[in-house]
């Protein structure tokens, strides 16, 4: 079992790097393509001047210690010992120069693949349906993506510039070990390093899982706090602070024993790569020392033995170091493949043509659809919508009202029959296009963290601040705005918390008609305000939906009595249909509905009253009569 999980484990890791690949060699821009090729040249340049270093390391040995035999045929003056460091200094400085280049050249590479990747990813998560969002935490994605965009800078300069080069450096080390001094240093390098890369690879394998319990804990605490300060009013209205800071130091309390065992293992980890690499060195410096004493090597020889060895240690440390990011970089990029490779369940055919909007009417022809197999939420529903006029749709909470208007944008597809607009289904238009020609006022507005001005713009981009500042009039919020210290200027907060409910839905309402879309949905938009408030955000809503066709999901029937013509749901079904007093005369299901809320408005003008008349008799006018 554990072998397969390894093997599947691999096979992941390789179809992970060919997915890198467009970041690491990005063919729509040849002039990083030539940094690619440029920086890796300058590694390859910088390799063999590393090569070279010893070299010079032991002839300046040799010519203090006067054993001139051993000296290349040179001028005496290349060969003075002063000459010969200052020769081996000069060509430290030109070796890590060339790398300094090298780095330079591929920043560039680096951030454009992170910037690419990121951009993917974003536009991938909007690509996706409404469903795959209800199901899944903002605050576990955005810690994906967040960790996804960091590890591909890692592996795409890791990969690219480093591991070819290192297994250079190997070859040219064993060739000059096999012609200079024969094959019994050869193999015990050989082994050394086979030793100290399969230990490497073992341990970062095990490594890997306690980083991915690490990462799972780290996005499990990010999520509950990010939860918890956007209800940040529900906690303080159930004064649960207290049971949110032990919820969060929970998943912390995991992530706290995750990453200790991380760095724990990864102190295992180095303590076995230096007891390999040391063990390795002992044997090798013991054959060299027998022969300084032999006299079949000279002290250079045995400093320039000790000098490769000493280089050949930072690349095979740095293939530990390279392929332990490479896997950890691999573990936390993998979540955001994963949701790359997510599949969009509403996605254009590839002949699908822009809407053509010629009058806007809509069409529910037979409409079948259900959110769980389970669970079917509208059963053949059929109605329509004539061009410039208003359907109400009401019906007891779970009928199926606001899956109307989510078929209507096509965030989901029906299962049987058609929504059509002018005709043409949803289904053979673009997304893009049908969105364009429908606006949306919600029950629940949720505005940017920006200003007032960018939140109304959002209808329309590209509309002047005239624009703006006309729709805000025509949606009644234009004085209140410019009453505000910084007018259009101001901050609405998270959400927009820093506006009342009125006030959120007049920005809404502002938004919609600098769209100015030909068909209008009313997403119950104003069943969470109090009456007042309703009636003045009503008359806004009658300007907008004025010659438009409009849909109505009403939960206070008050505000659809002039509809055209007003259809009752039930259990998925259309149980009643026709205008308001029709539906009165028929004393049904809608009837039903108007009575008790009739009832229920009465109530809350006699308590209103009541109150009115109590702060009347407390006012100092009164009691002074």
């Amino acid at each position: 079992m554990a072998e397969k999980t390894v093997s599947a484990d691999t096979g992941g890791m390789f179809r992970t790097l060919l997915n890198l690949k467009p970041y690491m060699w990005p063919s729509e821009r040849p002039d990083l393509q030539w940094r690619v090729v440029w920086a890796t040249f300058y590694l390859v340049l910088a390799k063999l001047v590393l090569v070279v270093v010893p070299y010079f390391f032991k002839w300046a040995t040799d010519a203090l210690a006067k054993d001139h035999a051993s000296l290349p045929p040179l001028p005496a003056f290349l060969l003075a010992p002063v000459a010969l460091v200052i020769a081996y200094n000069v060509v430290r400085i030109l070796q890590n120069s060339l790398n300094q280049l090298r780095d330079a050249l591929f920043a560039r590479v680096g951030q454009y693949a992170v910037r690419q990747l990121a951009y993917r990813t974003f536009v991938h998560m909007h690509e996706l349906s409404l469903r795959f969002h209800l199901e899944r935490r903002t605050g576990g994605l955005s810690r994906i993506i967040e960790r996804g965009t960091k590890g591909i800078e890692t592996i795409v300069r890791f990969t690219i510039l480093n591991t070819l080069p290192t297994l250079l450096e190997f070859v040219l080390t064993a060739v000059i070990f096999a012609v200079a001094y024969g094959w019994a240093y050869v193999l015990v390098i050989a082994v050394t390093v086979v030793a100290y890369v399969w230990f490497t690879v073992r341990a970062s394998d095990w490594r890997i899982s306690i980083r991915r319990e690490m990462n799972d804990s780290d996005t499990d605490a990010n999520t509950k706090a990010i939860d918890s300060l956007l209800n940040f009013e529900t906690v303080k209205y159930f004064n649960n602070e207290r049971m949110e800071a032990e919820r969060f130091d929970r998943s912390m309390e995991r992530y706290e024993e995750a990453a200790t065992r991380t760095w724990t293992s990864l102190g295992w980890l180095n303590f076995g790569q230096g007891v390999i690499f040391g063990v390795g060195m002992m044997i090798t410096m013991w054959l060299s020392a027998r022969e300084v004493v032999a006299g079949t090597q000279s002290v250079g020889d045995f400093v320039f033995i000790n000098a490769m060895l000493m280089q050949l240690s930072i690349p095979l440390n740095f293939i530990g170091f390279v392929y332990r990011e490479i896997r950890q970089g691999l573990a936390d990029i993998e979540q955001m493949f994963d949701l790359l490779d997510v599949k969009a369940e509403v996605v254009d055919k590839p002949d699908a043509a822009p809407l053509n909007v010629s009058a806007g009417r809509v069409e529910f022809r037979d409409v079948h659809f259900s959110y769980d197999p389970n669970r079917q939420i509208l059963k053949g529903v059929s109605f329509e919508v004539p061009a410039g006029r208003t359907v109400a749709i009401v019906g007891p909470s779970g009928a199926g009202k606001s899956t109307i208007s989510r078929l209507l944008f096509r965030f989901y597809d029906v299962q049987q029959g058609a929504v059509l607009v002018d005709g043409q289904d949803v289904r053979d238009v673009t997304q893009e296009s049908l969105r364009a020609a429908i606006g949306m006022v919600p029950q629940d507005t949720v505005l940017f963290n920006d200003t007032i001005a960018y939140n109304i713009r959002y209808g329309r981009t590209e509309a002047t601040d005239a624009e703006v500042r006309k729709a805000a009039d025509l949606a009644q919020i234009g004085p209140f705005i410019e009453q505000l210290p910084d007018g259009y200027a101001t901050m609405v907060g998270e959400r927009g918390l820093k506006l009342s409910g009125g006030e959120k839905q007049r920005v809404a309402i502002a938004r919609t008609i600098l769209k100015a879309p030909p068909i209008l949905i009313l997403d119950e938009a104003t069943s969470a305000l109090d009456s007042h408030t309703e009636r003045e955000i009503q008359a806004a809503l009658e300007l907008v939906s004025r010659d438009r066709t409009t849909i109505v999901i009403a939960h206070r029937l008050s505000t659809i009595v002039g509809a055209d013509e007003i259809i009752v749901l039930r259990n998925g079904e259309i149980a009643e249909r026709g205008t308001h007093s029709h539906l009165l005369a028929e004393r049904g299901l809608y009837a039903a509905m108007w009575d008790r809320q009739r009832e229920v408005t009465e109530a809350e003008e006699r308590l209103r009253e009541v109150r009115r008349n109590d702060e009347l008799l407390e006012s100092p006018s009164a009691a002074a009569v």
